[in-house]
């Protein structure tokens, strides 16, 4: 004979096969929902990877990994190059050398960007407007850019030898190189005049008189400042006598 089971058995047993089917459908749309979180914080990780490799792309040191205001500059020329259809052809191929931060007094402080020596002329092309765009970005911070430049110390008669007779370039000495930077600095304006004084105590102040500073007339304290940043050399900059 065959058993049959009690009747309670067989009313317990639809509600256990009812609970095992939202047990399972359950999961099936937690699941799904943890799947879709999982694949935007994949691709919203690969973005920012994309972005830091792109930002990466426009700024190569020589030595060194980027600092946090390296790293900002460089995005900025990114979201320039995306952004701005005037800029994206002329910094397509451009990339910095490196930035520092200069105070100027006790509520300013000026970016200067160090350009590679061999990109200057490009970045020249269109340095007005870029560093105009640059300031936007930075919150009204006066923006500089410097060409990368060496100091090469004068040849002895041991390095003399060494380099086979090679005579140092004039353009590497360190005159020349502080030259260079005190016009690096003024551009778009030209240098029309420059007087050194002496002071009683044996310093040299370097007056530098400007012609067309139109685009720089705001900028002459934070010149005055980057130059004795980078050469530790004084100076200060005047505009030309205005016509009464």
């Amino acid at each position: 004979m065959y058993k049959t089971r009690p009747s309670s058995t067989l009313l317990h047993s639809e509600p256990r096969h009812l609970l095992s089917t939202l047990r399972i459908s359950g999961p099936r749309t937690t699941s799904a929902s943890q799947d879709s979180k999982r694949a935007f914080s994949i691709t919203a990780h690969q973005t920012s990877l994309v972005g830091m490799f792109t930002a990466r792309q426009k700024i190569k040191k020589e030595k060194g990994e980027p600092t946090e205001l390296e790293n900002q500059v460089a995005q900025a020329f990114v979201d320039l190059e995306i952004n701005n259809e005037e800029l994206r052809p002329f910094l397509k191929n451009l990339h910095i050398a490196g930035a520092k931060e200069v105070v100027v007094n006790k509520s300013t402080a000026a970016i200067v960007i160090f350009v590679p020596y061999r990109l200057k002329d490009l970045f020249r092309k269109n340095q007005v407007r870029l560093v105009r765009e640059l300031e936007k970005k930075f919150s009204g911070q006066h923006v500089v850019l410097v060409a990368q430049r060496k100091i090469q110390d004068k040849e002895s008669r041991k390095t003399r030898k060494a380099s086979k007779g090679q005579v140092r370039p004039m353009s590497r000495t360190l005159t020349a190189v502080h030259e260079s930077i005190l016009t690096d600095l003024v551009y778009p304006a030209n240098i029309s005049g420059k007087r050194i004084r002496m002071s009683l105590d044996g310093n040299k102040l370097i007056k530098v008189s400007l012609d067309n500073p139109y685009e720089v007339s705001d900028k002459l304290e934070t010149f005055s400042a980057v130059y004795t940043s980078l050469t530790g050399k004084h100076a200060t900059f005047e505009l030309p006598a205005q016509e009464e």
